[in-house]
């Protein structure tokens, strides 16, 4: 039986008694109950966007990152088009609504949210965890008293009937889906009518025959970490929720005081490299919104969550070790796509010696996602120095502040012309 408390632990966070005796008691009963053992890992990532956005966002992926078109699947309201790499990496599912008037309970995760209203649609959904045996699982998650759509639920949302899907974290906002399938077995999802479109075809191509120009194809590695988002007070049970719902243990904490905030990492039980099952991040405030004015301290991460709500912030990828025409291969990989037309938010960060350097793009016009790039030297194994990560957290922090500014300006034209 694998123990989810035996591996070593990181940072320098200091966490609750709350949080240190619930993440022994979880993870001892998780795996006492055999749900470590069902629970493998993530087999897929799922996005949705806004109409008439899908095939730009897929043209954006396929150049930016190793991922593949490979289908898509139609519904009576949504696209659902499948980016894969291989079977060792996870998929992208990317949905796109086909009206834009349609409501749901993803759209309506947006709409209360300043910037995250702008494009109601666009959001990042969940994951998909492979499980050796749905019904065990689901008995398991169900007795631990996790809530699950019902098939006419999951029906009506359109999302592929193979998949148990528990309803979207208070914390997080995002959902966790179980799909049955043994290991050497292909994914399939059962969702609507299966085509390869001609126009999402000539996009990808065009992406990887560019890729192969610019000499960046071979490269950029499949996602290496997902990092997400939470309100000050949701840090901790947030964790422990992925901890409860997936087979990842603890991998630590560290407190980014420059930016009043935390990075927290979990990691797959089974498999020490990420790429076969990403890591997954969680970023908070250090203290809430409302003790800003009489502490003066930065928030950019606070201020993130409160214009989009609590959601996925960027999807790392990794880029190999080694160097290209003297540069070293993140160098390379930025120059290449920065001529593109592609925005970054800094110049790349950190050092040989650090371990790592890492870069931030901006944000996509079509997920509001952003694209990590880490590049790690002689198999450096963390995710990051505290000196990258408060660069990086301040980065994107001056460009939402813009956003911010933005959306403020749009409401108060829209006031005046009513």
């Amino acid at each position: 039986m694998t123990n989810s408390l035996s591996f070593p632990r990181n940072g320098d966070k200091q966490n609750s008694p709350f949080f240190e005796d619930y993440l022994v008691r979880l993870l001892e009963e998780r795996d006492r109950i055999g749900l470590t053992g069902m629970v493998q890992e993530i087999d897929a990532i799922m996005i949705t966007v806004d109409p008439g956005h899908s095939i730009r966002y897929i043209g954006e992926l396929c150049l930016m990152t190793p991922y593949e078109y490979l289908v898509t699947l139609e519904s009576e309201s949504h696209w659902t088009h499948i980016l894969r790499v291989d079977m060792n990496a996870p998929d992208f599912l990317v949905r796109e609504v086909k009206d834009p008037r349609t409501q749901g309970i993803f759209r309506s995760l947006n709409e209360v949210y300043p910037i995250g209203a702008r494009k109601p649609n666009s959001r990042y959904m969940g994951e998909i965890l492979r499980v050796t045996d749905l019904h065990g699982t689901m008995q398991c998650q169900q007795e631990r008293e996790f809530r699950f759509f019902s098939q006419n639920q999951l029906r009506r949302l359109e999302l592929p009937g193979n998949l148990a899907v528990v309803k979207p974290s208070p914390y997080t906002h995002n959902i966790v889906a179980y799909m049955e399938r043994p290991q050497e077995q292909m994914r399939v999802y059962a969702l609507g009518i299966s085509s390869i479109r001609s126009d999402f075809q000539e996009v990808y191509l065009s992406a990887k025959e560019l890729q192969k120009k610019l000499r960046i194809h071979d490269l950029i590695h499949p996602i290496d970490h997902l990092a997400t988002r939470v309100y000050s007070q949701n840090r901790e049970v947030a964790i422990l929720e992925w901890l409860s719902l997936s087979s990842y243990y603890y991998w630590g904490s560290y407190d980014i005081k420059d930016q009043n905030s935390s990075t927290n990492v979990t990691k797959s039980v089974y498999h020490a490299n990420e790429i076969r099952s990403p890591a997954k991040v969680f970023t908070a405030n250090n203290t809430p919104y409302f003790v800003n004015h009489l502490e003066r301290l930065p928030s950019p991460t606070e201020t993130f969550v409160r214009n989009y709500g609590p959601r996925l912030h960027h999807v790392a990828f990794a880029v190999r070790d080694g160097e290209t025409d003297g540069r070293e291969n993140i160098e390379h990989v930025v120059a290449q796509i920065a001529a593109q037309g592609r925005d970054f938010l800094l110049d790349v960060i950190g050092s040989r010696e650090e371990g790592l350097k890492q870069i931030f793009s901006s944000a996509s016009e079509h997920s509001s996602l952003i694209i990590e790039y880490v590049q790690r030297f002689d198999s450096f194994q963390g995710f990051f120095t505290r000196n990258n990560v408060a660069s990086l957290t301040h980065a994107a922090g001056v460009e939402e502040e813009l956003l911010e500014l933005q959306a403020q300006s749009e409401t108060n034209q829209a006031s005046g012309s009513e």
